[in-house]
């Protein structure tokens, strides 16, 4: 079967299963997430081998350490799959909800019911774990998915599609609510991205030039993010406290991660009592260090510290390296995330209420922060579950998109009779 012939039998597939799927019960759905979390524990000794299997070819590949990581199974990973599983089954179903009802002089009721996408095509990279938080997120908003990841997971992705295989036929519904394509040749996302008839939406998940390609090239709408470069302003009204542990765990708690701090901003009138300290726990992390001229100045010439170019305020390092600005106001601020930040996620620290609602207000990103790390910035932490990626589009969903962002609204009107004169 050639991959046009293939790639057409998913999507007719796919189709017939979103009108399966769209009518299932709240009940239904909930037990096949749950039974699919089952699977993957009874199952977890085989998923460890396969998920070896693809890091031993990465490492013959030469994945960088960052790609390695995200690929990793763990115990502690394993957990947080099963628990999205059962956070989602929690979660109330947002299909069939009608809000905003408001009733005309005519005696018309009218509101909006929130229903499904359709089909959900995810493209991703790395990450096999996404294959479970695309599949319950899908699952449970009633669309179904076509999950395609990268080469360098194939053996987990398939090893997980057949847990989620196992609990959807536990409860009676078709396999083909969640497919992933069995091929990682490229010219099957080609051929995903461009089946308009079958695929309502596409979320890219991955690096810049995965998301930049699906950007140019999809004829189906796409909700996507394509840098992570996250910042924490440390105002001059901050504790210190609370300024040093966020700082330091929005940098060095993960470095692979789109939510990662990439630059610290700092107001000029704390820099030289929180610099120094900071500067110190960076270093002990192996952090690299690149700052601006000012801070380069207040940390002085002992300091390993390399003086910061125009090109790092706009770089997602994805590794242990900081830009460093210090500021002179929470304008300043402002202005600079603004100017270099991807709309991501972006903290400030500060015991100062106006000014943390004036950053609230002016960051134009998709989660703004006040005393948090942006490490938070994520589906499993704000309590959606789990997510199908960040979108950093203010159309159609914005920020972590869980089950409210994969369904859409419609208009339904109740009546009695009424003929319009």
């Amino acid at each position: 079967m050639g991959q046009s012939e293939y790639m057409r039998t998913v999507g007719v597939e796919a189709r017939k299963a979103s009108v399966q799927i769209c009518r299932a019960s709240t009940e239904t759905k909930n037990e096949a997430l749950l039974s699919i979390g089952e699977a993957i524990l009874a199952k977890r000794s085989a998923l460890m081998s396969a998920n070896e299997q693809d890091l031993e070819s990465g490492r013959k590949n030469g994945l960088s350490d960052p790609m390695l990581d995200r690929l990793t199974f763990t115990d502690e990973r394993f957990e947080i799959m099963v628990e999205g599983l059962r956070q989602v089954a929690a979660l109330n179903d947002p299909v069939g909800e009608i809000t905003d009802m408001s009733y005309q002089p005519n005696g018309l009721q009218i509101g909006k019911m929130r229903t499904p996408l359709g089909v959900i095509g995810i493209i991703f990279e790395s990450r096999p774990n996404v294959t479970i938080d695309a599949a319950s997120l899908c699952l449970k908003s009633g669309n179904a998915a076509i999950l395609r990841g990268g080469s360098e997971s194939i053996y987990s992705n398939l090893g997980l599609a057949g847990c989620i295989e196992l609990g959807l036929e536990k409860v009676g519904l078709p396999a083909a609510v969640v497919q992933v394509v069995k091929d990682t040749d490229r010219k099957y996302v080609g051929e995903l991205i461009t089946m308009n008839e079958f695929v309502d939406v596409i979320v890219p998940r991955g690096g810049n030039s995965l998301v930049g390609r699906i950007t140019s090239e999809a004829t189906i709408p796409v909700i996507k993010h394509l840098d992570g470069i996250c910042h924490v302003y440390i105002d001059k009204d901050a504790d210190m406290e609370k300024a040093y542990a966020i700082a330091i765990n929005a940098k060095t708690q993960r470095y692979a991660v789109c939510n990662a701090m990439e630059t610290l901003l700092v107001s000029a009138d704390v820099a030289g009592d929180i610099l120094p300290r900071l500067v110190a726990g960076f270093l002990e992390h192996g952090v690299e260090l690149r700052g601006c001229e000012k801070t380069v100045s207040i940390l002085g010439a002992e300091v390993q510290i390399s003086p910061a170019k125009e090109s790092d305020w706009h770089e997602e390092y994805l590794a242990p390296i900081l830009s460093i600005r210090t500021l002179d106001s929470v304008e300043d601020a402002v202005s600079h995330i603004n100017h270099y930040g991807s709309k991501h996620t972006d903290s400030i620290v500060t015991e100062n209420y106006t000014t943390a609602r004036q950053f609230l207000q002016e960051v134009d990103s998709s989660s703004v922060m006040v005393n948090a790390s942006t490490r938070f910035s994520d589906g499993f932490e704000y309590g959606l579950g789990a997510e199908v990626g960040i979108s950093t589009d203010k159309l159609h969903a914005r920020g972590p998109v869980g089950l409210e962002g994969l369904t859409s609204q419609k208009y339904v009107v109740f009546g009695d009779g009424q003929v319009r004169q």
